[in-house]
Order: C-alpha cells, then sequence, then structure tokens
C-alpha cells in the first residue's frame, strides 16, 4: 500500500469517527481542527431524555452520554474550553437539571450559545455555562413546572412540584442577572401564552431581563471563549511565577 493511499484511508478513518461522535454523542474537539485553543463543541438538541426513552422519531439529548462527555473535558489537559449550542425545546427535569449543575461546576471556561431556543429546563442548561449568547431570532420560554401523566391531586404532590420551581428558578438567578422573584413573574405571567402561563423572551428581551448575558452568533461565542482561555492562562502564569518566587 502506497504512503499516498495510507494517509488517505487514516484521514477518511478519522472522519467516520468524528461523524460518530457528532451522531451518537453530539460533540466534537475542534482542538484537532488546528485551532488556537484547545475547544470542545457540546450540543444539546432536541428534547432533554432522562430515565425513560423518547419516541423513535424525537430527536433526544440523552444525559447519560453528556455526563461522562463532560466529566471527561474537566480531566482532558488538552481541553482548554467549551463551546455550548442549544436549542431545545426543553424535556426531563432531573437530567436537564443534571447537566447543567455539571456544567456549571466545570473548571473550564464555557460559554452558551442559544440558537432557535431554549425552552423549559433549556433555561438551566443555557446560563449554566460561564458566559452566555443568544442570536437575535432566538427564544427562551419560562414557565411552572408541570406534571405529565397521572397525576395524583394531594397536597404533597403539589408541594413537590413547587419545591421543584423553586430550584430551577434559585440555580437561573443564581447563573444569570436576573432574581428569582422576576423569573417567578415571567413564569406565572397568563397574558403570554395561549392556554398556559409563562413568556416567551426572544433575543433582546432574554438579555434585557438578565436571563442570557449578550445577543451574538458562533463569531461572537468563540472570541468570548477565546478571550476567557488567554485569560485564564495568564492567571494560570502569574500564580505559577508567584509560586516559584
Amino acid at each position: 500500500m502506497s504512503e499516498e493511499r495510507k494517509n488517505a484511508e487514516d484521514a477518511q478513518e478519522k472522519r467516520n469517527r468524528e461523524n460518530e461522535e457528532i451522531r451518537e454523542m453530539g460533540t466534537l474537539d475542534l482542538g484537532e481542527k488546528g485551532g488556537r485553543h484547545g475547544i470542545q463543541l457540546l450540543t444539546i438538541i432536541g428534547e432533554i431524555e432522562g430515565h425513560e426513552a423518547v419516541s423513535g422519531n424525537t430527536k433526544a439529548t440523552k444525559y447519560e452520554h453528556l455526563l461522562p462527555r463532560l466529566a471527561e473535558m474537566e480531566e482532558d489537559p488538552g481541553t482548554e474550553g467549551i463551546l455550548i449550542l442549544l436549542n431545545t425545546l426543553g424535556g426531563d427535569v432531573e437530567a436537564g437539571l443534571a447537566i447543567a449543575e455539571m456544567i456549571a461546576s466545570l473548571s473550564k471556561p464555557t460559554v452558551s450559545l442559544v440558537l432557535g431556543g431554549s425552552h423549559s429546563i433549556g433555561g438551566p442548561l443555557a446560563v449554566s455555562a460561564d458566559y452566555s449568547f443568544i442570536v437575535p431570532t432566538g427564544t427562551m420560554i419560562v414557565h411552572p413546572v408541570r406534571s405529565t401523566g397521572m397525576f395524583i391531586g394531594v397536597i404533597q404532590s403539589y408541594r413537590n412540584m413547587e419545591r421543584t420551581q423553586d430550584r430551577i428558578a434559585r440555580f437561573i438567578s443564581d447563573h444569570s442577572r436576573i432574581s428569582q422573584e422576576r423569573l417567578v413573574e415571567l413564569m406565572l405571567d397568563s397574558t403570554q401564552l395561549v392556554k398556559d402561563v409563562g413568556t416567551m423572551l426572544e433575543g433582546e428581551d432574554a438579555v434585557r431581563e438578565g436571563l442570557i448575558d449578550e445577543v451574538g452568533g458562533i463569531s461572537q461565542a468563540f472570541a468570548k471563549l477565546h478571550e476567557m482561555i488567554e485569560e485564564r492562562r495568564s492567571s494560570t502564569a502569574v500564580q505559577s511565577n508567584n509560586r516559584e518566587n
């Protein structure tokens, strides 16, 4: 086998592995593409799948796939930053919060970008990054926690839903500039959504309310992440010099 043919086959095998990683995990190592920083791409698309599998025709993000991948990114010395792309209608509350808490606890710089929408439990996912962007036409919908399927109409069940809603509101307010009180007001607004309560915020509205940091697209998200990585490198270098002295 010629060297040229072997290189071509190796390149094709690498592309196949990357395509498989995107299809199965929604992730891609951008650092291998020759960028100036080691950035990992993470996508959260479709419905957030929890302990129960969603319909085979529904696009879903599986939390049991993302959690190990996030842990790997945290431990990988080559990963300097993580870019998270979101377009989700929400889904399983516990799974969504688990992913959001995992992202928020990473030591690596993280930037999120809302494309299309980041609704319901997508709210905590969007704000879990160190810095968040939303495209001008992007939307976020905040609403109270809902029940699905059979629901026992007793006070204990209502209190459990209320506590879950408080957890979501507290997480969002802790990781953004919106107050928990204002967020609950938006959740309970009865004038915005037909036959439902809640609020839909478009790009500039989400920034104005303090839910998202900035309106922008992929270039702005990359620029911010590169800036954060450089700041972290400089800080690490200063700390290293101080220890040596």
